[in-house]
């Protein structure tokens, strides 16, 4: 197995998977299979957008 210039082994791909299944079996689903930046602002969810936010700013906020 070739070592990268880190001095750690590369992860094979039998590896990878294992530890791929492995985390879904300890931790389930637990994370978005999207990050916040790739959602729609507005998808749902409760509360203010950005913008009410920013028209009631109060004046001593610039």
């Amino acid at each position: 197995m070739e070592t990268p210039q880190n001095g750690k082994a590369a992860p094979t791909p039998d590896r990878a998977a294992y530890s791929a299944r492995r985390m879904q079996e300890v931790f389930g689903d637990v994370l978005p299979a999207t990050t916040a930046d790739e959602r729609d602002e507005r998808d749902g969810r409760p509360g203010h957008g950005d913008d009410w936010y920013r028209d009631n700013r109060p004046p001593h906020h610039g």
